[in-house]
């Protein structure tokens, strides 16, 4: 097994707390409300959400998979932290044994935050992903993070 690390960073206006409430907190619920094209529904297969917690995630019309698992690695609400793995599913390709997440909201000088993250490709046996393939894939997580964060801006008393 391999693995390929990249990382990416977006800044955004929205203060800390609050993105993270919205973006990882409560993404379940929002992203399907906002983006359902992109994520048809979130369930919780096992666990209360938190460390351990393993889901499906059904996607929408608009995507070219139709489902995963996501296992919840890490919760830290006092530091703004968040790790997940997908662990199952067709957005693996047969050629990714996992894909994990590592998310850090970081609050700026000017009130707002740079989400911070770490995505981890762990290829089955010698099996190599494209550049375009995890170039595809953070533009769609970039494409939800704007759409979370222009929900925020439209409903600025939102995850107070």
């Amino acid at each position: 097994m391999g693995a390929i690390t990249y990382d990416m960073e977006i800044t955004s206006s929205i203060p800390a707390g609050k993105l993270f409430k919205a973006f990882i907190l409560d993404s379940d619920n929002l992203i399907p409300k906002i983006l359902p094209q992109a994520i048809k529904s979130v369930k919780i297969l096992e666990g209360d959400g938190g460390v351990g917690t393993i889901k499906v995630i059904t996607f929408g019309e608009g995507s070219q998979f139709k489902s995963v698992k996501h296992r919840v690695d890490n919760i830290d609400n006092e530091n703004l932290t968040y790790s997940y793995s997908i662990i199952e599913g067709d957005a693996l390709m047969d050629v990714l044994e996992s894909i994990t997440y590592h998310i850090k909201i970081v609050p700026t000088a000017d009130g707002g935050s740079i989400c911070k993250n770490r995505s981890i490709y762990n290829t089955t046996g010698d099996a190599q992903i494209s550049e375009e393939k995890i170039k595809e894939g953070k533009e769609k997580a970039t494409g939800i993070f704007k759409a979370v964060e222009a929900y925020l801006q439209a409903n600025p008393d939102a995850y107070n």
